[in-house]
């Protein structure tokens, strides 16, 4: 294997040196990674070159000369800190040698895994037979982090104070997401472009369809989160649009490869959630609901063991479900929202491991837990399906901890719940799970503080709670409620404008207001 020593040429100084356990590789190469990238914003220098070995030690042996003459060059040693590494001889040695060659230079401590006492090795504990304490960055998800503790290790190794470093960091990443938006308008030309240009030949128009395609893709995936992170579902309105028009252009769908029209599909149900939940164009929103469903369900029949055309078919069954459902059309709902369940049934059955599937399933469970609650209302019938859906999005949230949409589908289906207890005469039950959900979302809202699915969340919590502690005889606490909602509803207001959902609460928050 080939060693950085060799790389950075003879003669060369290294910022530092990284010790570590083969135990912990991946995480000691993803350290060396990030620090050789860092770019200081005093002069625009990289932090390199930084020594880490890539050779598997011998056992029996004694540290090569290309790591003694590493870290006789070395400014500085990183010790990535782990049980293993407490039990490796050869991160004593490098430390012990180190010391002996360094005693002034600064040892700085990577925490990776376990707790401290079980993590540092003894070398890093001691110094000429007297204890020491190193210089420690805990890169736990619990403590530090990885970007906090990163920039402890910058800080450790460039004199650079933490605070200004932790500042120019947030600056960093607040031009990222304003660059958002803008990088979603260059798509967009990019698009246009591209969907304007005349297709001449058929090589040349499979290599512009390729393009689109990836394109597409994109725009279902990525952007579309991103543009739903920053409340500016207008915009992908105008993309699904300019995407739609791609498709526009082909003579015969059915000649298209069945990647292509599931694709078709998904942006046919993007647009279709679009226009049901955001801008209230319920006519044309069914009319795509129900050609996505004609396509994946063709797709389906042709391939009905596919676990992708099982997917795509399942939400071509709710989008048409909840179609009728805002039409009250609850007989048309029920048979869709039951198939959707016995297709989510299918994913689970075929890969119960698989959290996408487990997903599914709390989200049908869920549809049908609504359909009961809805006028008139059926809280007894309601209250299986919603509990069976909290349980099993309970399963996807401790699958992903970090996960936003699984603990915002979670304060939902708490919501639902919710709802059921306090029609069934529960106001007790249904305040406790109202606050459960509002905890949910406001240890979201500090993790995620920029995202306007968040706030939204968080408005829904408000409301129910204010519905909740109204049932109560709470008018006081209730009110304070509506007010929290009032002031949330007003910042989403201010971030789309357009967004029908989130103009329409102000109604159900004057009621609460009211509540004597």
């Amino acid at each position: 294997m080939t060693h950085n020593l060799e790389l950075a040429g003879v003669g060369a100084h290294f910022r530092a040196f990284i010790s570590y356990s083969h135990a912990d590789a991946k995480f000691a190469h993803w350290l060396h990674r990030r620090l050789e990238n860092f770019r200081m914003a005093e002069n625009g220098e990289l932090l390199r070159p930084i020594f880490i070995d890539h050779a598997e030690l011998v056992a029996g042996g004694d540290l090569s000369a290309q790591v003694r003459d590493a870290i006789a060059r070395s400014e500085a040693l990183i010790v990535v800190a782990s049980p293993a590494a407490r039990d490796s001889r050869w991160v004593a040695q490098e430390i012990a040698l180190f010391r002996e060659l360094h005693p002034d230079r600064p040892i700085l401590a990577a925490l990776h895994r376990g707790e401290p006492g079980a993590a540092f090795p003894e070398a890093l504990l001691a110094q000429a037979g007297a204890a020491v304490e190193p210089l420690a960055a805990d890169f736990r998800r619990k403590q530090d982090g990885r970007r906090l503790a990163l920039l402890k290790i910058v800080a450790g190794l460039t004199g650079v104070p933490l605070d200004r470093l932790v500042h120019r960091d947030a600056q960093a990443r607040q031009r990222r997401v304003m660059a958002v938006t803008a990088f979603a308008v260059l798509i967009i030309l990019v698009l246009a472009i591209l969907l304007l240009a005349a297709i001449r030949a058929r090589a040349e128009a499979e290599r512009r369809r390729a393009e689109t395609e990836g394109m597409v893709e994109f725009m279902l995936t990525d952007l579309r989160q991103k543009l739903k992170g920053v409340g500016r579902l207008e915009i992908m309105s105008t993309v699904n649009e300019r995407a739609m028009a791609h498709y526009a252009g082909e003579r015969d769908l059915r000649s298209l490869p069945a990647e292509t029209l599931e694709r078709r599909a998904r942006l046919l149900q993007a647009m279709t959630e679009d226009d049901l939940q955001t801008t209230g164009e319920m006519a044309r929103g069914q009319s795509e609901a129900a050609e996505a469903y004609r396509v994946t369900e063709d797709l389906l029949r042709r391939e009905p063991d596919n676990t992708d055309r099982i997917f795509n078919h399942a939400q071509s069954e709710y989008w048409v479900g909840y179609a009728a459902y805002l039409r009250r059309d609850f007989a048309t709902t029920e048979k869709h929202w039951q198939t959707y369940r016995t297709l989510a049934e299918r994913l689970v059955a075929i890969d119960p491991a698989q959290a996408k599937w487990q997903r599914e399933l709390a989200y049908a469970e869920g549809n049908l837990c609504a359909r009961e609650l809805a006028e008139p209302a059926d809280p007894i019938a309601a209250l299986p399906y919603c509990v069976a859906a909290r349980n099993a999005m309970e399963r996807v949230a401790t699958g992903l901890p970090h996960d936003l949409d699984a603990r915002l589908d979670l304060a939902n289906r708490y919501a639902w719940q919710a709802d059921a207890l306090a029609g069934a005469g529960d106001i007790a039950g249904a305040l406790d799970l109202r606050r459960h959900q509002k905890l949910l979302v406001t240890a979201a809202a500090r993790e995620f503080p920029k995202d306007a699915r968040v706030d939204e969340a968080r408005l829904l919590a408000e409301i129910g709670l204010g519905r909740a502690l109204m049932h109560a005889g709470r008018g006081g606490e209730a009110r304070a409620a509506a007010a929290q909602a009032s002031e949330i509803a007003e910042l989403l207001h201010r971030k789309d404008p357009a967004n029908q959902n989130w103009a329409g609460w102000n109604r159900l928050i004057a009621g609460i207001a009211a509540a004597q």
